[in-house]
């Protein structure tokens, strides 16, 4: 089977794969969520329709500033448009309570699956590290050992998950309300680290186009944490 053919299989089972997280906390474990308007089709269109823009915008822009051709997709993109597209939808609609809680972990889920299906489409997908003489480089094909960083970034996520259902589990109020600004939050943190050892080219300075999306991710999350409710982070309670 084709790179091509493998990373599609592997969206998919990322899909399916975040679906049934968000099954199994909510029906199996007993997680609640607190009550949002995010299942209306309204709110859910404006999220697929940013998350779209975003992911080729800014997949094909990275491109383009690595003196690469054609068209590309980025999951931090999707996530970057995703967040702009809701945003702005709640601000049109009024809407004022948060709506992120209950896509924490199957976000989380979706890339830690998702990014599997990026390391093995190999060097097509650009999404592979910068060579390196560590012994567990990779060979994509071409000779050259490389950072597998598709792996680093599916298992910083696995991890994340881990934590924040443990968490979750536990009823941590706190963990469960957030959980979606502590997710985006970590993955704007450990994307950015790694964008160090990847092969786009500098925006400003040192800095890629997805070394400024992830700060700009991570400064949105860090801003609605701190400004989450008191009373509700003060509670360590299961969320009814």
């Amino acid at each position: 089977m084709s790179g091509a053919l493998l990373h599609v299989g592997f969206d998919v089972l990322a899909w399916a794969a975040a679906a049934l997280s968000f099954i199994w906390l909510t029906r199996y474990a007993g997680v609640h969520f607190p009550p949002s308007r995010s299942h209306d089709f309204p709110y859910l269109a404006a999220l697929m329709f940013g998350a779209g823009v975003g992911a080729v915008v800014f997949g094909t822009a990275n491109l383009w500033l690595s003196q690469q051709q054609g068209f590309g997709r980025s999951i931090e993109g999707a996530v970057a448009g995703g967040i702009l597209a809701v945003e702005l939808y709640k601000r049109s609609a009024s809407i004022t309570e948060r709506t992120g809680a209950r896509f924490a972990l199957p976000f989380a889920v979706g890339v830690a699956v998702g990014r599997i299906g990026c390391f093995l489409a190999g060097l097509d997908d650009f999404t592979h590290g910068s060579p390196t003489t560590l012994p567990w480089g990779i060979d994509f094909g071409d000779g050259v050992l490389r950072h597998p960083v598709q792996l680093y970034e599916s298992a910083a996520m696995a991890a994340f998950a881990l934590v924040y259902v443990m968490a979750a589990l536990r009823g941590k109020a706190f963990v469960i309300e957030n959980g979606f600004y502590l997710a985006v939050g970590f993955y704007g943190v450990q994307r950015f680290a790694w964008e160090f050892i990847k092969p786009y080219g500098p925006l400003i300075g040192p800095f890629t186009l997805f070394h400024l999306l992830s700060a700009a991710i991570l400064a949105y999350a860090a801003l609605m944490i701190v400004t989450a409710p008191r009373a509700r982070i003060a509670d360590d309670t299961a969320v009814a």
